[in-house]
């Protein structure tokens, strides 16, 4: 199972980072992040987003669920925030599966409240606080469920 671990992850090492991920797992789309409240889910997301070339603003999709940005390659990018789901009625009514397998890059910040929805194969990255400073613990590796 491919996976790459980051000790003590500061904001400045979010690009090299996001570009490590790309590039260990070249043939993926789906991303599902882990985190606790301000472990650094989306401004992570927003460093892949850079690598990626999205010409939009990237924000958190906290109350629309999924926003969609547009790549300076024309490709497209989804960024779900499940934070606010309460039932997963919710996330089938905005169509995910649209969003999941249409070969896209999907970003999922809060994928815990939606785990029994994911593909069979996704990116895991898990981001954890330092508790004696301001960095962070990355971990990314490939989950299948089949």
């Amino acid at each position: 199972m491919d996976q790459i671990v980051f000790q003590n992850a500061c904001l400045q090492d979010l690009h090299a980072i996001s570009r490590q991920i790309l590039q260990l797992f070249p043939d993926d789309r789906v991303f599902a992040f882990y985190g606790n409240l301000g472990a650094g889910k989306t401004t992570l997301i927003k460093a892949f987003c850079e690598i990626l070339a999205v010409a939009d603003e990237v924000t958190s999709p906290s109350f629309a669920i999924v926003n969609e940005y547009r790549c300076e390659t024309d490709e497209l990018v989804y960024h779900f925030d499940f934070y606010r789901i309460k039932k997963i009625e919710e996330v089938l009514d905005i169509g995910y599966e649209e969003y999941l397998f249409s070969g896209w890059y999907c970003f999922l910040e809060w994928a815990d409240k939606v785990e029994e929805l994911l593909p069979g194969s996704y990116v895991f990255i898990s981001l954890l606080k330092n508790e004696s400073d301001e960095g962070r613990k990355i971990l990314a590796q490939r989950k299948t469920t089949d």
